[in-house]
């Protein structure tokens, strides 16, 4: 079975789906990033295919970059400026090269969290 990433974002202040947030995928290697892929979420907040799969789904460390202002600016959500979160980035590790990982964000504009979901 070969390994795959996915996301799911839930905006927990308006209690639905973060629709329409675009997110980055990028390998971190020697201190360096890396860009693989672009995304945004459907209305469901999860991306229709899995973000990274395949042969391009190795061990290593990676970010994924979450526009969430641009989101909650898009809903109408009143911010700050700057927004106390803007671009929310989540900084994780594939150990297992054929496992599935999936990586939620649970967001709030002053607020988020993560975990190594299934």
């Amino acid at each position: 079975m070969a390994g795959y990433l996915t996301t799911h974002v839930l905006d927990t202040a308006a209690g639905c789906p973060g629709e329409g947030i675009e997110l980055v995928l990028f390998k971190v290697a020697d201190g360096q990033l890396a860009e693989l892929t672009r995304a945004t979420t459907n209305d469901d907040g999860r991306v229709d295919a899995p973000i990274l799969a395949g042969e391009d789904f190795v061990p290593g460390t990676y970010e994924l970059h979450f526009h969430a202002g641009d989101y909650f600016r898009r809903s109408g959500t009143a911010l700050a400026d700057p927004a106390f979160l803007d671009e929310v980035v989540i900084r994780f590790g594939i150990a297992e090269g054929d496992a599935h990982y999936h990586v939620p964000l649970l967001i709030s504009p002053y607020s988020y969290s993560t975990y190594r979901g299934s």
